[in-house]
């Protein structure tokens, strides 16, 4: 059996003035098309380290980057040079850098990757060929359930912790336990230790990183209510400005704790002709629990598309 492609790490691209976001590579002899793949928190580009040769085998270039604030990417400290269209722009930079002025790509993306997956499916549909989502609320669904729902409010009351000025240091406190448990309080985590702990944890490690990380949080408008803040509900949004017209899939593992199953209510009316799996015994962290049919589900939808 010929051994997958390796992945490249140590390369930089400069995505907008002052920002470089470091990517790994994975490609074999002859790509056809280019698939960008974003993580979310607590992760890097190693969230799809697992994915990204398989996906690589069957075809395709793909090009996996830290997002602003994480690992080895520009880490700005001012929660301001977190908003969506910022974070966006990064991931249109990149695609223009790597791929070309015009380019579309197929794109991937996790949780809070995947804010930015339908942001860009929605805003800048020409960036995307083809969208796959996994366990990412698109923004709509959120909103409501923020505002209106018992039970994603309690599901999501980490994120009002994680926006607290200081809550740096007790994520760093005792070797990053309190982020180690982000997987391991799901569902054990098997893949979770040696040389992969070892890497998040030099992730974590990195000047600036774990307020870069956090500001994410701190910087959104979609967060549940607390005594004195009414959080997302204070909102008003139109969903025709987040309507999105790109042959999507969404793989969602039924498993997760954190975002529940009401975030696919109404989806289908956003996302006209999306497709969705639903995978049970899987948590938020499918993607390393179950890398081959993952693979297997991004690919087979890309592929059709080029066929």
């Amino acid at each position: 059996m010929a051994a997958l492609p390796a992945i490249q790490t140590g390369l930089y691209c400069e995505v907008q003035t002052g920002i470089r976001l470091h990517y790994a590579l994975c490609e074999g002899p002859a790509p056809r098309a280019t698939v960008v793949m974003l993580h979310g928190f607590p992760e890097y580009w190693g969230a799809w380290r697992d994915v990204m040769p398989l996906l690589a085998d069957q075809g395709f270039r793909v090009i996996a980057p830290d997002q602003r604030g994480y690992n080895l990417s520009s880490k700005p400290q001012d929660v301001g040079s977190y908003r969506a269209s910022a974070l966006m722009g990064d991931i249109r930079g990149l695609v223009r850098h790597l791929v070309g002025a015009d380019a579309s790509v197929f794109l991937v993306a996790h949780d809070w990757g995947g804010a930015i997956g339908w942001g860009l499916a929605s805003q800048l549909p020409e960036l995307v060929k083809r969208l796959v989502i996994i366990n990412s609320p698109h923004a709509i669904p959120f909103w409501r359930a923020l505002s209106n729902d018992p039970a994603q409010q309690k599901a999501s009351q980490y994120m009002n912790w994680l926006r607290k000025p200081g809550c740096e240091q007790p994520l760093v406190h005792n070797d990053f336990a309190r982020l180690d448990d982000f997987f391991l309080n799901m569902s054990g985590a098997k893949w979770f230790a040696g040389e992969v702990r070892e890497a998040y944890h030099a992730a974590w490690g990195q000047p600036g990183a774990m307020t870069g990380m956090v500001n994410w949080y701190r910087a959104s408008p979609l967060y549940p209510p607390t005594a004195d803040d009414p959080g997302a509900a204070k909102l008003k949004l139109d969903p025709q400005q987040f309507m999105v017209h790109r042959p999507t899939r969404v793989i969602w593992a039924q498993d997760d704790i954190a975002l529940l199953p009401i975030l696919l209510e109404g989806l289908p009316e956003l996302v006209p002709g999306m497709e969705l799996i639903e995978v049970p015994g899987a948590t938020h962290w499918i993607a390393h629990e179950k890398a081959p049919e993952v693979a297997h589900w991004i690919g087979e939808f890309f592929l059709r598309h080029d066929a």
